[in-house]
C-alpha cells in the first residue's frame, strides 16, 4: 500500500514539474534603444521591423543593432498618443515587398486622424517606395488621444481544415479609436470614429461589408461602439480577436461581428474618469454585444497574440497573450478550449519589464514584445 501511495505522490510531483517546466520563461533583450516602440513585424533572414511612436520606421539585426530611420515614412502627428503606430507585412512579402502601417495623419487647423497607407519596403531596407494612403478616418478632429491603430489580415473561413490558417482573401481589418473627446460618435455608423473598418488591400470597399449598401453610414464600417483597440488579432480558424482599453475599469476582450455593436459608451464595466457612471451606468444591455472578457481595474491593454507552437510547452499552446501598459506584465490567458471559448484562468509574466506595447509570435515560434519607453526594448522569451 505505502508503495502506490509513493507511486502517486511520484508522479504527481512529476506531472507538476513538468508543468511548472513549461510555464518557466527567461526573457531575452534582443535590442534596446529604442524611441517609445509601438509595432514589430518580421522580416526575412532573422531580421525585425519596428515602428516608433515618433516618426521612425527601423530594422533591428538579428544582433540587436538598430539601424537608421527608413526614408519615405509620411508626416505624422507626434503626441500624445498618436504617431506612427502599427506595421504589418503583406502575406506575400517575400514576393512583393509590401507593407501597412497606420499612423496619425496631420491635417488642417491642427486636426488629425488615423490612416492606412500601404507602401514597398526596398531591397536594401532603405526606403518605403510607392507610398500611398488606402484610407484615412474621417471626420479629422483635433485630438491627441485614441488613435486605435491595429491592423490585421483577414482570412477566408472557407478555406480551413481543422485549426490551419486559411488563406489571405485581400482584406484589411483597421481598429479605429473614438478620439476621447467624439465618445458617442461610437454609436453612429455615420463616421469612424470608435469602429473597426475593413477594406480590400487597394482601399476600395468590399462589396460583403455590412454598411456597404445602407444610406448614413461609412461603407467601411464592420463594427461600432467601440472605445479605444490597440490589440487585434486572427484565430487560427479565421476569428478575429480585438481588445479595447476601457475607461476607469472596464477594458474588453470582443470578437466582432459584422454589423455588431459593442456598447460603448451606452454601457461599460468602468467608471467615467473622476469617478461616475457611464452612459446607463449598465454594464449590458439588449441589443448591445457582451464582452468575451473584461479587466476590473483596468490593465491598460496592447499588443495581442496567440501563440499557435508548442515551444514552451502544450500547456501554453492555443492561450492568447496580451501587454499591460499600466501594471508592466504580459497577460496570459488560458482559454476553455484552445483557440476560442471563454477566458478560463489568467496569470502574469515578465512582471517589472515596463510598459508592453506589442506582442507577436515570431517564425521561430517564440513569443516577443515591445516596451514603451524613451528607452524601449524588444525582447524574446525564451522557454527554460
Amino acid at each position: 500500500m505505502k508503495y502506490a501511495l509513493a507511486a502517486i505522490i511520484f508522479v504527481a510531483i512529476y506531472v507538476v514539474a513538468g508543468w511548472a517546466q513549461a510555464q518557466a520563461v527567461r526573457p531575452e533583450t534582443v535590442a534596446s534603444g529604442l524611441q517609445n516602440p509601438w509595432a514589430v513585424a518580421f522580416l526575412p533572414d532573422g531580421l525585425f521591423l519596428v515602428s516608433e511612436r515618433g516618426g521612425a520606421l527601423r530594422v533591428v539585426q538579428p544582433d540587436g543593432k538598430v539601424g537608421a530611420p527608413i526614408a519615405g515614412v509620411p508626416a505624422v502627428a507626434a503626441g500624445g498618443q498618436g504617431g506612427l503606430l502599427d506595421v504589418l507585412l503583406d502575406s506575400d512579402f517575400a514576393r512583393n515587398r509590401v507593407l501597412y502601417f497606420c499612423y496619425a495623419e496631420p491635417g488642417p487647423g491642427g486636426t488629425n486622424s488615423t490612416a492606412l497607407a500601404r507602401a514597398t519596403l526596398s531591397a536594401d531596407h532603405a526606403r518605403l517606395d510607392q507610398v500611398k494612403v488606402i484610407f484615412s478616418q474621417k471626420p479629422k478632429v483635433a485630438s491627441s488621444a485614441h488613435f486605435g491603430c491595429r491592423i490585421v489580415e483577414s482570412r477566408g473561413a472557407a478555406a480551413l481544415q481543422g485549426n490551419a490558417p486559411g488563406q489571405p482573401d485581400g482584406k484589411l481589418f483597421l481598429t479605429l479609436g473614438d478620439r476621447f473627446s467624439r465618445r458617442d460618435d461610437a454609436q453612429t455608423p455615420g463616421n469612424h470614429h470608435g469602429k473597426i473598418v475593413r477594406i480590400n488591400k487597394d482601399g476600395s470597399v468590399p462589396a460583403d461589408n455590412p454598411f456597404a449598401a445602407k444610406a448614413g453610414a461609412l461603407p467601411e464600417v464592420w463594427s461600432l461602439g467601440h472605445r479605444n483597440l490597440q490589440g487585434a488579432t486572427l484565430a487560427p480558424d479565421g476569428t478575429l480577436w480585438v481588445h479595447e482599453h476601457g475607461p476607469q475599469g472596464g477594458d474588453e476582450i470582443n470578437l466582432p461581428r459584422p454589423g455588431a455593436n459593442y456598447g460603448w459608451p451606452v454601457v461599460s464595466y468602468g467608471e467615467n474618469y473622476g469617478g461616475g457612471p457611464v452612459g446607463s451606468g449598465q454594464s449590458s444591455q439588449a441589443g448591445l454585444e457582451p464582452p468575451l472578457h473584461y479587466w476590473v481595474p483596468s490593465i491598460a491593454p496592447s499588443g495581442m497574440a496567440f501563440l499557435t507552437s508548442d515551444r514552451y510547452g502544450k500547456t501554453w499552446q492555443g492561450n492568447l497573450f496580451v501587454g499591460s501598459l499600466k501594471f508592466g506584465y504580459l497577460a496570459r490567458l488560458e482559454l476553455a478550449e484552445p483557440f476560442r471559448g471563454t477566458v478560463r484562468r489568467e496569470s502574469r509574466l515578465l512582471e517589472g519589464a515596463g510598459r508592453i506595447r506589442d506582442v507577436r509570435q515570431g517564425p521561430d515560434g517564440l513569443l516577443y514584445v515591445l516596451t514603451d519607453s524613451g528607452n524601449g526594448r524588444l525582447i524574446r522569451l525564451l522557454p527554460v
